[in-house]
């Protein structure tokens, strides 16, 4: 079986095709034949190795991937009728786990894990889905915001922010993000109700709208103390990265690890639904053949790339 991993950690240029043995399923798991696999930061992490502690008892190569979509392949023991041979699904996939990651022809993981691909909406897309959603719907959730509340999202433009601004929309919150020019117009189609230039001074712009300050920031930018000051006394900020910096003014910082919440099948068939209803906007930027994983990397990293890139093993398994 082809996969794409590292032996060594590294720059994108350590990825290389493997030769993998072929996954089996084993009790409530779930065999996948992958056809996208999508392209996430937290993928160019495991490569670099800062995912190297999570690692520690697994012996190399190293697969990352935490999204794929692909078809049902085989169901393993105690695996209930909710999903059959032959069924379009969407999987999140914890890399540092027993199976690896998304990267791979075929993939194992539990039943609890993988949903219905969004009808009418084709697998790369598909792909593109539950990591980043999952995150946002995880950072708005812990803010525990009341309907008519005001959220700030930093990086809108971006998967993870993206999905935080539609689904703060659909539980009936204000949005304010911020925006470069060239990003305006995306931001703003999302549905985000005040967009802010982007950069430094952020916090001070944000509370030009809000005097008072935001009662929650879902932070996909990565400005971690730099938006302090835009949040209100007793708010909270929902970080994506771990970050533990110091806080006062009563503020609660939010660490969200998605890989936590991979099993909540509930989670993850509503986010399918939502994408499926059009309240959630899946976003391909290209799609590559998995052979040229290095090339995503190495696009991905350099920047400025507005939805996701996509590896296709489906010419493998067609």
């Amino acid at each position: 079986m082809r996969a794409i991993g590292v032996h060594e950690y590294g720059g994108p240029e350590a990825l290389e095709i493997l030769d993998l043995p072929e996954p089996v399923p084993g009790p409530g798991e779930v065999r996948i034949r992958v056809h996208a696999a999508a392209v996430n930061p937290t993928d160019t992490l495991l490569r670099a190795g800062a995912h190297a502690a999570r690692l520690a008892g697994h012996r190399p190569p190293y697969v990352p991937g935490m999204d794929a979509a692909g078809v049902v392949d085989l169901l393993g023991p105690d695996v209930d009728d909710r999903l059959r041979p032959g069924q379009r699904v969407i999987a999140l996939v914890v890399p540092t786990g027993v199976h690896g990651g998304a990267y791979a022809e075929q993939i194992v993981v539990p039943a609890a894990s993988v949903v219905p691909a969004p009808d009418g909406v084709d697998l790369a897309a598909a792909s593109t889905l539950l990591m980043n959603a999952l995150t946002a719907r995880l950072a708005v959730d812990a803010l525990e915001l009341s309907r008519g509340q005001t959220l700030a999202v930093t990086g809108p433009a971006g998967a993870f922010g993206g999905y935080a601004v539609q689904l703060a929309k659909a539980d009936g919150l204000r949005v304010i993000a911020d925006a470069a020019p060239k990003d305006e117009q995306l931001v703003r189609d999302l549905g985000v109700d005040e967009v802010l230039a982007r950069g430094d001074g952020l916090a001070e712009r944000i509370r030009a709208v809000e005097p008072d300050g935001v009662p929650g920031v879902a932070d996909g930018a990565l400005l971690n103390e730099q938006v302090l000051p835009a949040i209100a006394d007793g708010g909270g900020l929902s970080v994506v990265r771990g970050w533990q910096g110091a806080v006062d003014r009563g503020i609660t910082v939010h660490p969200i690890l998605v890989s936590n919440s991979a099993t909540d099948t509930a989670a993850l068939t509503r986010l399918a639904e939502q994408a499926e209803a059009g309240v959630l906007t899946l976003r391909v930027a290209e799609v590559l053949p998995a052979s040229e994983a290095v090339r995503a990397h190495r696009l991905l990293e350099a920047g400025g790339i507005r939805g996701r890139l996509v590896l296709d093993f489906g010419e493998a398994n067609s």
